[in-house]
């Protein structure tokens, strides 16, 4: 999560595809990448959500928080607004998401040191007031720090997951971090055809 243009698609494609786009488009809504990962000896199946930065897209990507086992927040190290707007993101998901969510800050946009309008001290500093929260800064197009953030927050992800969640979950050899589908409501009985006149 982060604001609009930090470089959230960037990093997702980055890490499951290893591409970068100059010219990204702005996510509408949600999207998601699925990445399979090898970490501690066992193969972990990977869902990633990417949400928009825009506000008028909060109530729809909200939803997303609530079944997250981890959440990097983005800010772009060059613009001010987008770090300034932390704890507005922070209020989203101290209201939505689980209080085992692992959380990681990170500063994107590593490759434009040249603009950088936010020091690392001021990530680091941020990062610190908020327990548990890690901290990191990061290139998707130079691709730098990009496969250790996200293996970072899995393997912190792995060590809070109780043993016996990993042994059962493990019996098929592929750990899936997604969160578990809401199961629908039961619908009614179908209507018998009823005719009109």
């Amino acid at each position: 999560i982060g604001s609009r243009g930090v470089g959230k698609t960037s990093l997702m494609e980055r890490f499951t595809d290893d591409t970068f786009c100059e010219a990204c488009k702005s996510t509408v809504g949600v999207d998601f990448k699925i990445k399979t990962v090898e970490l501690r000896g066992k193969k972990i199946r990977l869902q990633i959500w990417d949400t928009a930065g825009q506000e008028r897209f909060n109530s729809i990507t909200s939803a997303y928080y609530r079944s997250a086992k981890g959440i990097i927040l983005v800010y772009d190290i060059t613009k001010k607004e987008t770090f300034d707007d932390l704890p507005k993101w922070m209020k989203m998901i101290d209201k939505y998401a689980s209080e085992d969510a692992e959380l990681l800050l990170v500063g994107n946009k590593l490759d434009c040191e040249v603009d950088r309008e936010i020091s690392r001290q001021q990530g680091e500093k941020f990062a610190q007031q908020i327990t548990g929260m890690r901290f990191c800064e990061a290139s998707a197009k130079d691709n730098f720090n990009v496969d250790e953030i996200f293996l970072k927050l899995v393997d912190d992800i792995l060590k809070k997951m109780p043993l016996d969640v990993i042994r059962n979950e493990l019996s098929n050899s592929i750990l899936s971090l997604q969160p578990e589908p809401e199961i629908p409501p039961e619908l009614p009985p179908p209507r018998p055809h009823v005719r009109c006149c």
